[in-house]
């Protein structure tokens, strides 16, 4: 009977075991709801803290360069800053004088423009009086039809990012955060790490690390990749005469970064351009010219630079692009790769989550 009691031990020591796993479960789907739901009400004010973010990585350099001339980290921290806010003036400015160039002549060719659209609107019409012919000859079948008016693009972009007020409130604090990210970017690191039990601190220390390298990597990766692209598209649409080629060409060309969608958006803003001025051979060429310099970039360019930093396979980049682009609009897709990038360095280098590094990997 002793024996017999001494084998049946163990099951019943091991049964609290098994049976605490499922406790975990309903845990673990509420937290993820609470991430979730912070997530979408705080959605610009995390869209500003991790802007903020890649831009300190940006100007990080330039405050190291200033350091090492001896020039304290605080003031070489707002010098970045002011020179990040002079050139962003600028763009906007250049920016600005072009649009008002491009308007005051768009007259010129509108009557080009409004050719083209017009056969688009016949064809629309044709097939209206076709389909209003069928419903006729089809009594039985008629149906009610309700139409609903379509929103447009700016009352999409209104309802996205929110109110201009609201929206302004939010990026004003850019500056101060990336300022505050410049200047104690040593002490945050370190008081990160502090955070940590003392087994874990050197796992923090090296993802923290792999994370800052990867946003580098990505930062300047797409930098460099939208330059030879928006440099070629330029040089393209020079030769065809396109007008704002100089405008056009760099739009098109950092556009055509866009995940999925970059090829399609990409070639809106030259087509839209040429359309009154250049014939039908030279848009075809205009088209051709994106999709090929987006394939280039994306298949070949883009792993070369950000391959061996992110390390993400297709189908986990298109569900974190869906998921990211419903959550925050179109901040959720520039910031998609980034942070499921970041994520999987961190399931990496977890013992519990390593599995799920795994499955966003290659």
């Amino acid at each position: 009977m002793s024996e017999q009691a001494e084998i049946q031990a163990p099951p019943s020591a091991a049964a609290p075991a098994s049976s605490s796993r499922p406790r975990k479960w309903p845990e673990t789907v509420i937290a993820l709801g609470v991430i979730l739901a912070f997530c979408y009400f705080a959605e610009w004010e995390l869209v500003v803290v991790l802007v903020s973010i890649l831009i300190s990585f940006i100007l990080a350099p330039v405050v190291d360069q200033l350091q090492k001339l001896r020039i304290p980290r605080g003031v070489g921290s707002a010098i970045a800053v002011g020179l990040l806010l002079a050139v962003g003036y600028g763009v906007a400015y250049y920016s600005y004088n072009q649009t008002t160039s491009f308007i005051e002549n768009l007259p010129q060719y509108s009557k080009e423009i409004q050719g083209v659209i017009g056969k688009f609107k016949q064809r629309a019409e044709k097939l209206e009086r076709t389909t209003e012919k069928v419903l006729e000859t089809n009594p039985e079948k008629t149906k009610t039809v309700t139409v609903q008016q379509a929103t447009s693009w700016t009352d999409k972009i209104a309802n996205s990012f929110g109110s201009l007020s609201h929206d302004i409130l939010a990026l004003s604090f850019v500056p101060f955060l990336v300022y505050f990210m410049l200047t104690w970017q040593q002490h945050a690191r370190s008081a990160t790490v502090m955070l940590f039990r003392m087994e874990n601190r050197h796992t923090a220390y090296t993802t923290l690390n792999l994370i800052s390298a990867m946003i580098r990597s990505f930062i300047l990766g797409n930098f460099l990749v939208g330059l030879f692209i928006a440099g070629v598209s330029t040089v393209v649409f020079a030769l065809l005469q396109l007008p704002f080629f100089y405008v056009v060409g760099v739009i098109s060309g950092f556009l055509s970064l866009v995940p999925y969608l970059g090829v399609m958006v990409a070639m809106v803003p030259p087509l839209i351009v040429g359309a009154g001025h250049l014939g039908s051979s030279q848009l075809i060429i205009i088209a051709l010219t994106v999709l090929a310099l987006h394939i280039f970039g994306i298949n070949i360019l883009y792993p070369k630079f950000l391959g061996s930093r992110l390390q993400l396979n297709p189908l986990a980049v298109t569900i974190a692009l869906l998921f990211w682009g419903w959550l925050w609009g179109a901040m959720g897709l520039i910031l998609a790769i980034p942070i499921t990038a970041a994520m999987k360095i961190i399931f990496d280098h977890i013992d519990a989550l390593h599995s799920y590094g795994n499955w966003l990997g290659e």
